[in-house]
């Protein structure tokens, strides 16, 4: 069966956005030196702004990637200009996930694939994303699919002991 992109309803995100928060707080926890409380307080904060009319959104498309009847993932694209973007002409990735019993199968390709597809009949001609250095599994997608470095950031735990 080929996958498909559907729109996002306030439902489908209202039930995505707990777990995506949660994601998101633990990464920032993690690999940022968040504390927990701290990560899951600005996950949420920056969540609100980006999204402060919900799946409504101006400038934010969200999808569900469905193959039959069957959701298997989703992704959320920030299109160039729209309230909190960083920048004028790209558009930007801030989450694609597969479902775990749906991994493996490329479905994430797939969907990367087919939202280039609706940023080209917008006249988007670039699209960006942010990948935490550990996660060589999309760092080795995001390459397969032509993406580039632009930018890179490092960080080094200092033992306050010391």
């Amino acid at each position: 069966m080929t996958l498909t992109l559907t729109p996002m309803t306030e439902q489908d995100l209202a039930r995505l956005r707990g777990p995506l928060e949660q994601a998101y707080a633990e990464d920032l926890a993690a690999h940022r030196g968040f504390t927990p409380q701290a990560a899951l307080e600005h996950a949420v904060r920056q969540l609100w702004e980006l999204l402060p009319a919900g799946a409504a959104t101006e400038g934010t498309l969200l999808r569900l990637a469905r193959v039959g009847d069957t959701e298997v993932g989703w992704i959320w694209v920030t299109l160039p200009g729209a309230a909190g973007a960083t920048d004028t002409r790209r558009a930007w990735i801030h989450n694609i996930e597969v479902d775990p019993a749906h991994q493996g199968r490329g479905h994430a390709r797939r969907m990367i694939q087919l939202m280039e597809d609706e940023l080209a009949r917008l006249g988007v001609a670039e699209l960006g994303l942010n990948v935490f250095g550990t996660n060589t599994v999309a760092i080795g997608l995001y390459r397969s699919l032509g993406f580039e470095v632009t930018a890179q950031q490092m960080a080094k735990r200092i033992d306050p002991a010391r």
